[in-house]
């Protein structure tokens, strides 16, 4: 199997949970923070959401000359989530699909005032940001969540709320 094939096989996957995560996120409480320099849970919900197609794309290019801002905007509604990651895996495969082997295996270079900050193959830059960064964030929403006292769905087990073994 190629590299990309791989690692789309995996966003595939994971999206599924994803969804389900997102789909817990309520309206009443887009704008709430666990604290005050957190992230709200409407822009958590919604880069947690948009993740692998915005890294995907990012990752298709040779080189970015300069890091991306990090503005993380919020859902206007809880509605728009699971529609933003069916966008955002869409944007992924586009993006990603195509690379052969030899494209995944050439570096991928991050520079800042024409000095480069970060330089790895293609395919770890992939698997870091468009994937581990992802499954980082899902994790971050899975405790909004359980700090709002919402049910909590299974990831890769049971959780206090569903136990996807019985």
């Amino acid at each position: 199997m190629a590299i990309a094939d791989a690692l789309l096989a995996e966003l595939e996957q994971e999206a599924q949970t994803t969804r389900r995560v997102l789909e817990r996120v309520p309206q009443a409480h887009l704008s709430w923070k666990p604290h005050p320099k957190s992230m709200s849970l409407g822009q958590l919900a919604l880069h947690v959401a948009t993740v692998p197609g915005n890294v995907a794309e990012i990752a298709a290019m040779d080189a970015l000359r300069e890091p991306p801002a990090f503005v993380q905007p919020e859902a206007t509604s809880a509605a728009e989530l699971v529609p933003a990651l069916t966008a955002s895996v869409t944007k992924a495969r586009q993006h990603l699909g195509g690379l052969d082997d030899e494209a995944m295996g050439k570096t991928w270079r991050l520079m800042s005032g024409g000095r480069e900050v970060m330089a790895m193959p293609r395919a770890a830059f992939a698997r870091a940001v468009m994937l581990n960064h992802w499954y980082h964030h899902r994790g971050q929403l899975l405790v909004y969540l359980r700090l709002l006292n919402l049910s909590v769905p299974s990831v890769y087990g049971p959780t206090a709320d569903e136990n996807p073994f019985m």
